[in-house]
């Protein structure tokens, strides 16, 4: 074993810049310096050893002048000393010097300091040689009666520890420590010593446990978690015994500690599975979210109750506690008020919807009395979608909530308004009961709409589903409000020239006389204020989209205003009405084309947007009957079909879900019987207790894939050539935030190398922790390097470096060999994720104007002939997720295009627009052709990704 393998407890920082010193100038420090040299040259001594040089001079030099010194800064560094320099001789006998420091020991043993006492039985706990530790016996057995209990715990870890090694120098330690246990009333000590009775005599534990099961609340925290440990463990091995501990569990969950409480409901759900048991457990964990302040801890235990909820059997039992659950809303956290709505929804059934929605709608009115905050629009979105899925899934609910978030159009946040004007558009096209009440509410807020995008929809809503008379004049009146006086580009030619006061225009004649005619809303005035202010905001809503050059709305009303004029004219038999109401439409386009072709807007009207308008004016000209079917039919089967499909595809997605929760059992599976278990079968179950603490220390055993190309072995990466007089090959290991490389060297050669250092450089965003210290390597020796990477973003990243040393007895320069690249992935850091069509447009065109993003166009060259083939390779290379449904890709017709997406884990976005085609005059056999258009807020993102495709493409053109 090399001096790098050797195990090491204290880390010391070890200055680079500063040469070694020599071991006689040491030696004359520690034989006749003060005690501040002596210090400074025992730290030398240890930095030293601790880089491979042996310095057995120095050995008895320590012994003599600083072993008997009474200072606290030496006995702390000589504990350091006497862990790493080696205690034996070539041939593993023990050195005899040792003899002398073994009677230091036992004197530091006795010493009337409880410091060094306490201090002196950990540094035992790491001994490994049964020589040194069996003289110290009596006086290790004494410590366990020291009036301190620093001194008594550690004895206690010593105890365990040396039976735990070499059972013969204490083979009565459990009797000893549990005589220890029932006297002892210190909480650490108590702790220490039932946590060894644990792994040595557990039936010793027991035995003691069941003495004072009744007392168990009264213990301090260190020691419940010890004693849910163990009645875990006995449970987990012989299930016989739950009925003996589960009460103890119970009386658990009360304790003050909250971790105790986290850990006795987890173990309480192992168990048992009835529902006394999962409710109370839940219970638990829901006191835990609220109480606790940590936002981390509250996500983490949510990840508890959305596991009972994954079990059939315990998600029954959840749906009681639905509304203790969403007592976590009141946590200003969004990602904890995410989670748990998702979990809520999830939850709900008929039973408890009602009572969900009640509490939702006041989290809805509360968001309005909340200062305006980013957190406070995405709750509120959150909030909207939530009632949404709600009413989707129980018709009966969305009358109740619809008058609530109809509130919303008129909301500030477009997002929140865009969300709720897509639930109102479902709403109103799946229940025919509820059209009414929607129609009247939309009516109700138009006027106050401030976004486009939100009057748009809202516009189309009123067109498709305004079937009375009365509905019909109402929109018109209300266009007519919003559109201010007309003919428009007169009206504000006159402003611009001061004919008109602003006071003027709000009652213009127009529309008070439509009012009129119309009979509704007569005692209204067109708008509602009349004080003077500036022009803008004098404007009517409409109005002030169109002079800014917003005309596709213009395109959207023309639309509208064709819809009801062809209703108007089927539901009124009077020509004369017909005939005026489908002039008021015609005079209403006919201006606001006037409009867009002056120089009045910022910006002139599109050509698309004139061909729509004039579209709808010859069609209201002409009032054919296909025309009427196309305008108040098929709009209307399209919107039915893309519902339909869409709901389809939630109830596939609910189905998968469902499949994967239930277990599915083969016909010629055995059925395992609890009662007729072994218990050799038992123990090889998983150890939570286990499973956590491998999980906490990184070391999760992942399956390893079918292809043994995908093992460890295919993540070694050769860094020398096997003729360099040092071979080098590193162990790439990818964590989440860093990067670790286990670095193999070899000496090659016969001769000694000195001062062995790794120096390594990153390119790309990766930063070196710190830098590998230097070895010693004997002739064909090797040792292990680990050097630590910190990633900082997704981005292909470049390691190199060199490998430089010295040869023992040589008077020449330093000697170098360079080390190959090592190429950082970027598939170890992107993950598969989801996200909105809304979402998905606000990482393009929308977030340009706040963020910079960056684009990068990736032409297809690839000799794949199919297309759906060559997408499934995209996905499999980029470690993406296709946005597009599967239904839209499915057929073939010569080109496809799809949305990818994914997401890193430090949260940078990637979209991929994939345009592909096959070109049919070319045969079929013709390569795929086309681009790959992706988008992301980093450049490092955009570019790597651009590159992963490029080379997946040049494997599949071999």
């Amino acid at each position: 074993m090399t001096a790098a393998e050797n195990v090491c407890y204290t880390l010391i920082n070890v200055p680079m810049d500063s040469e070694p010193p020599s071991e006689i100038s040491l030696k004359n420090d520690l034989e006749k310096g003060d005690v501040k040299s002596k210090t400074e040259a025992l730290k030398k001594v240890i930095i030293m050893i601790l880089n491979g040089e042996k310095l057995p001079g120095l050995l008895m030099t320590i012994i003599r002048f600083v072993l008997p010194l009474q200072d606290h800064t030496i006995k702390k560094l000589l504990l350091v000393f006497w862990e790493i320099v080696p205690k034996t001789t070539p041939d593993g006998r023990l050195l005899h010097e040792m003899i002398l420091v073994c009677d230091a020991y036992r004197k530091d043993l006795q010493h009337p300091n409880e410091f060094i006492r306490g201090s002196t039985l950990r540094f035992l706990c790491k001994l490994k040689e049964a020589e040194l530790l069996e003289p110290l016996m009596p006086a290790i057995r004494a410590c366990l009666e020291h009036r301190h209990s620093y001194v008594r715990r550690n004895a206690v870890l010593a105890i365990y520890t040396i039976y735990r090694n070499f059972e013969h120098l204490i083979p009565d330690a459990p009797e000893l420590i549990h005589d220890f246990l029932v006297n002892e009333k210190d909480a650490s000590c108590k702790r220490n010593a039932f946590m060894m009775l644990i792994h040595a005599d557990q039936d010793r534990a027991l035995d003691y446990l069941s003495t004072c099961i009744d007392q168990v609340q009264t213990f301090g925290d260190i020691l419940q978690l010890v004693i849910v440990e163990l009645i875990y463990k006995v449970c987990h091995a012989n299930p016989s015994e739950r009925a003996r501990f589960i009460r103890c569990i119970y009386n658990l969950l009360q304790s003050s500690s909250p971790a105790v409480k986290y850990e006795a409901a987890g173990t309480l759900v192992t168990l048992s599975s009835a529902p006394t048991a999962i409710k109370a457990a839940a219970q638990c964990y829901i006191d835990l979210i609220i109480k606790e302040s940590d936002n981390n801890v509250k996500l983490i235990v949510l990840d508890r109750l959305v596991e009972l909820k994954e079990h059939p059997a315990h998600e029954r039992v959840l749906q009681d506690l639905v509304m203790d659950i969403l007592r976590v809303l009141s946590t200003p956290d969004l990602e904890v008020r995410k989670k748990t709505l998702q979990l809520a929804l999830d939850l709900v059934s008929s039973r408890n919807v009602e009572e969900l929605v009640i509490v939702l709608k006041k989290e809805v009115i509360k968001t309005n009395n909340v200062s305006e905050h980013e957190d406070t629009d995405k709750y509120r979105q959150l909030l909207v979608r939530t009632l949404h899925s709600c009413s989707v899934r129980f018709p009966d609910m969305a009358a109740n909530v619809i008058p609530v978030l109809m509130e919303f159009l008129s909301d500030n946040n477009e997002a929140a308004a865009a969300d709720v004007l897509e639930f109102v558009r479902e709403a109103i096209q799946r229940f025919d009961n509820l059209r009414m009440l929607i129609v009247e509410k939309m009516l109700e807020v138009f006027h106050a709409i401030k976004s486009v995008k939100i009057y748009r929809g809202a516009l189309w809503i009123l067109g498709e589903y305004c079937s009375t008379k009365e509905d019909i004049q109402s929109v018109m009146t209300e266009v007519r409000r919003s559109l201010g006086e007309i003919p428009i580009v007169e009206s504000e030619i006159k402003k611009e020239a001061g004919e008109i006061k602003p006071e003027e225009e709000i009652t213009v004649g127009p529309v008070q006389k439509l009012v009129t005619e119309m009979g509704t809303y007569a005692t209204q005035s067109a708008l509602s204020s009349s004080r003077p202010t500036k022009k803008e905001e004098d404007r009517p809503p409409l109005r002030g989209f169109l002079l800014d050059g917003d005309f596709f709305v213009a395109a959207s009303l023309a639309t509208t205003l064709t819809k009801i004029a062809l209703r108007y004219v089927a539901l009124v038999q009077e020509k004369k009405k017909q005939n005026s109401f489908v002039a008021e439409a015609m005079l209403l386009m006919a201006t606001i084309l006037h409009l867009g072709k002056s120089s009045l807007p910022k910006k002139p009207i599109t050509d698309d947007d004139v061909d729509r308008i004039s579209l709808c004016l010859k069609v209201l000209s002409e009032c054919s009957p296909l025309m009427n079917d196309i305008f108040n039919k098929e709009c209307r089967q399209s919107l039915s079909q893309m519902l339909s499909a869409k709901l389809e595809e939630e109830k596939l997605s609910q189905k998968k879900e469902s499949e994967k929760r239930n277990v599915t059992v083969q016909p010629d599976d055995p059925i395992s019987f609890m009662q007729l278990t072994a218990k050799n079968e038992m123990n090889c179950k998983e150890d939570q207790f286990q499973l956590s603490l491998l999980a906490a220390m990184g070391n999760t055993q992942r399956k390893e894939a079918a292809d043994p190309l995908a093992s460890k072995l295919n993540k070694v990466t050769q860094l020398t050539g096997f003729s360099d007089p040092v071979y080098a090959e590193a162990y790439v290991h990818v964590n989440q935030y860093d990067i670790v490389l286990d670095v193999l060297v070899v000496n090659q050669t016969s001769d000694t190398l000195q001062n062995c250092t790794l120096e390594l450089a990153t390119l790309g965003d990766l930063k070196l922790v710190e830098k590998p210290s230097p070895l010693t390597l004997a002739p064909h020796d090797f040792a292990n390097i680990k050097a630590n990477v910190k990633v900082a973003s997704t981005e292909n990243g470049i390691i190199f470096g060199n490998i430089v040393y010295d040869v023992s007895g040589a008077a020449s320069d330093r000697n170098c060999v360079v080390l190959s690249d090592i190429h950082i992935d970027i598939m170890d850091y992107i993950q598969p994720a989801t996200c909105t069509d809304a979402s998905s447009v606000r990482c393009g065109p929308n977030l340009s104007g706040k963020i910079k993003l960056v684009v990068e166009s990736v032409t297809v060259n690839t000799n794949m002939t199919d297309l759906n083939d060559y997408l499934q390779h995209i996905l499999k290379s980029t470690n993406m997720k296709c946005l597009t449904p599967e239904k839209a890709l499915s057929g073939y017709c010569g080109f496809m295009a799809a949305n990818l997406y994914a997401r890193s884990i430090f949260g940078e976005d990637a979209l991929a627009n994939v345009s592909i085609e096959k070109p049919v005059h070319q045969g079929p056999d013709a390569a795929v052709t086309g681009h790959i258009r992706i988008r992301a807020k980093s450049q490092g993102m955009a570019l790597s990704l651009g590159d992963k495709i490029n080379l997946s493409q040049k494997k599949t053109s071999l």
